[in-house]
């Protein structure tokens, strides 16, 4: 009898914990729906507003996990051409599993900071994985495909129109700096993302953002 009742009690907490961990994920990748940024997706990477102003804004995610590949270039935009294609592969069934897994948003690409113009730099493209697929998402078949993590975090957003280019990129993640220099923010300085929401063929109300991670307490002033 006490045998029975620990094989029940365990049976009940590992379930108890599958479903907490269901629940977890579906509230950090949730129905796209609650965004107004994602329009062509089922899923989105949602999150909490901390505070705005019209510069920028601070927003909180909870940990996700993304799949991840890198390619070296002079151009973000030559590297995301080519990233994507590896990336797509592994959706549309280059996996151990041969599944097919939806696309989600953001598409997110990791940029270095300290890089000269002459030089090629390394740009890490990352998938978000929907919620079905955060805890055990199927081995890619593509040594170059790797799973992401990003932590709990908070971060500085820069939101823009048109097209997520190298120009764009680079004079919006300017421009943010800017403003978070001006009211003394502290971020990390190594990196920043360039996000984007919207497929190729989508021509109006496109909408792309930079991120800059937030390092100690964010700072929101009111906008000047």
């Amino acid at each position: 009898m006490t045998l029975t009742v620990c094989v029940y009690f365990r049976v009940y907490f590992v379930g108890l914990v599958g479903l907490l961990l269901i629940l977890t994920a579906e509230a950090r990748v949730g129905i796209s729906s609650e965004s107004s940024f994602c329009t062509e997706s089922r899923e989105c990477l949602l999150y909490d507003l901390v505070c705005k102003n019209d510069d920028y804004e601070v927003r909180h995610y909870d940990s996700v996990k993304w799949v991840s590949t890198d390619e070296e270039s002079h151009f973000m935009d030559k590297a995301m051409y080519t990233a994507f294609q590896r990336l797509f592969k592994y959706i549309t069934g280059s996996n151990e599993a041969g599944v097919n897994i939806n696309m989600t948003t953001p598409v997110t690409v990791k940029i270095e900071e300290k890089k000269r113009l002459w030089q090629s730099s390394v740009f890490t493209l990352n998938f978000l994985l929907p919620s079905d697929y955060q805890f055990i998402p199927p081995q890619p078949t593509d040594g170059s495909v790797y799973f992401t993590e990003t932590p709990d975090m908070k971060v500085y957003v820069r939101s823009y129109g048109g097209w997520m280019m190298s120009l764009t990129s680079n004079v919006n993640s300017m421009l943010l700096k800017r403003q978070l220099d001006k009211v003394q923010a502290t971020y990390n300085k190594d990196y920043h993302y360039a996000v984007g929401y919207d497929s190729p063929m989508k021509i109006l109300n496109r909408h792309n953002e930079v991120w800059y991670m937030v390092e100690g307490e964010p700072v929101c002033p009111t906008s000047s």
